[in-house]
């Protein structure tokens, strides 16, 4: 098999992938946690066994999914961070938009940080924290390297960045994830408030030299 073959065999996989996912997509919209591999397979017009051939089992699709979902994200959180506006407009601009994006989509975010919920319908062996932390870890190691890029934080600042981007995501995860369960205020009010207890050291860090700014 030439490269040629090969580039257009790897091309046609990862399109018929693409598909995969969006069909997945489709049904966790309706279902939420509650999406089976049966009811993905039926969506996307194959058998359980040609899904599991690409993504393994429902951790594999899970994976697949997350990263998607993830990477969408953190291209919106990088654009709040780089917008046009003082530092606590981009902070509230930047939590607002974490939590606009689970309020759109509030069945993406359950399958994704909550699958337990869809435990019933089969698909054992199914490892909650196993898949579900390390979307939080990301998000953390991601949020602390921009810190660390743009905040002159003194000694140590390379491990003080991680900590703050890891405390902040574990911030917006648990009280995003209260406030989309309760709706105890409206989202302003809790970008408000979130603002308001980051704003303490934040506030009066410097830019870090030569960086792009924070």
């Amino acid at each position: 098999m030439d490269t040629t073959q090969r580039t257009d065999q790897q091309r046609s996989a990862d399109r018929r992938r693409r598909e995969l996912l969006e069909a997945a997509d489709r049904v966790v919209l309706r279902d939420g946690p509650q999406a089976s591999m049966n009811a993905i397979a039926a969506e996307a017009g194959i058998t359980k066994p040609i899904l599991y051939r690409h993504f393994g089992d429902k951790g594999g699709l899970y994976a697949a999914l997350a990263k998607r979902h993830t990477d969408a994200l953190l291209d919106s959180l990088r654009a709040a961070l780089d917008a046009p506006a003082d530092r606590r407009e981009r902070v509230e601009a930047t939590l607002d938009t974490y939590l606009a994006a689970i309020e759109a989509r509030p069945q993406v975010y359950r399958f994704l940080m909550h699958p337990a919920e869809g435990s019933q319908v089969g698909d054992q062996g199914f490892d909650v924290g196993k898949h579900s932390a390390p979307l939080l870890r990301r998000m953390g190691e991601e949020l602390g390297q921009v810190i660390e890029e743009r905040l002159d934080l003194g000694p140590g600042s390379q491990l003080l960045a991680r900590v703050w981007g890891h405390g902040v995501v574990g911030m917006m995860y648990a009280a995003g994830d209260w406030w989309l369960g309760e709706r105890p205020c409206s989202r302003a009010e809790l970008v408000r408030s979130m603002a308001d207890l980051l704003w303490g050291r934040l506030a009066a860090a410097g830019d870090k030299v030569g960086g792009p700014g924070f």
